[in-house]
């Protein structure tokens, strides 16, 4: 069987033994897609651009399902706290209670498609199911070319520096590390990618362009979606626009304490060389010649 109907064959028999063709998911009122718009919005409420890009849902379905929750009493409508010009979206008590007794009603859903099943075979499904998750995840992920200044990069950033402040064995101060403002991350000066996955960004790389070489600054990734391959494909799409920049040569450097990135960096052809600049936080210098083909991907996402 090809790859292409294993897929359709799986989603068919997934979207089956769930109940996604239901009108009425776990036996309540509503379909598996206004339940799942009710435990997305969460305790604490949720912006509607963050609510469909989240769930991939376009504006119109989108407003059909909040005006029926609406109708229902399980959702108010309202603005954000931090930009009155930004639509958002907060349960009701009722609408809490209804989460948390959709919660119960599949619980009970999971148990029955794990009843019937032996314990080799229960153990089996479930660690499936991991895979598969963890896997469509990172099918997910998409990386492009960002403003530096936007929400996304400038939460990336704050976190990639928090992350580095616990990290590094004296803390890390971004006012003492090697520039890399949003004016040198902005063509034609350098390149800001984000990677995103179901609208979050969940990663970050920069390459700021030199007249001789490209320097890669800012790789971080989310620790909840590491395992996913999420930096090395951000590294490769900067890879990519430093060729079609002309730039024949990456540098990078990184700090002891992060020995995955060093890994990965290695894994994906740098060199490790003496060091080429003052960077106080540097003890690893790593460059790459671009133009060769790129190593193959592990068998196991990194």
């Amino acid at each position: 069987m090809d790859d292409i109907s294993v897929i359709r064959r799986f989603n068919r028999t997934v979207t089956q033994r769930i109940g996604a063709l239901q009108n009425r998911f776990l036996g309540r009122s509503r379909t598996l897609g206004a339940s799942r718009v009710l435990y997305e919005i969460g305790p604490t409420g949720i912006e509607i651009r963050d609510l469909r890009s989240r769930l991939g849902l376009d504006s119109g379905y989108t407003s059909r399902l909040l005006r029926s929750l609406e109708r229902e009493g399980l959702i108010r409508l309202d603005r954000s706290t931090e930009d009155a010009r930004v639509r958002a979206v907060a349960l009701t008590p009722a609408g809490a209670q209804e989460v948390t007794l959709l919660d119960g009603l599949s619980d009970d859903a999971a148990i029955a498609i794990l009843k019937p099943l032996s314990p080799r075979q229960r153990a089996e499904l479930l660690q499936a199911m991991t895979t598969a998750e963890r896997l469509l995840r990172a099918s997910a992920v998409v990386t492009a070319v960002e403003d530096p200044r936007s929400r996304a990069a400038v939460e990336c950033v704050g976190r990639y520096f928090a992350e580095l402040a616990q990290r590094f064995e004296n803390g890390f101060d971004p006012g003492q590390s090697i520039s890399a403002a949003p004016g040198e991350l902005t063509p034609p000066n350098g390149y800001f990618v984000i990677a995103r996955l179901n609208g979050a960004g969940v990663g970050c790389g920069a390459l700021k362009c030199h007249a001789a070489f490209g320097e890669v600054k800012r790789m971080w990734v989310d620790p909840s979606c590491r395992g996913l391959g999420i930096g090395r494909r951000i590294l490769l799409h900067l890879e990519d626009i430093a060729r079609e920049r002309g730039l024949d040569v990456l540098r990078l450097e990184t700090n002891r304490s992060l020995t995955e990135a060093q890994a990965m960096y290695r894994a994906c052809g740098y060199q490790e060389v003496a060091a080429f600049n003052s960077e106080p936080y540097a003890h690893h210098w790593f460059q790459k010649t671009l133009g060769e083909t790129p190593p193959p991907a592990p068998g196991t996402p990194g």
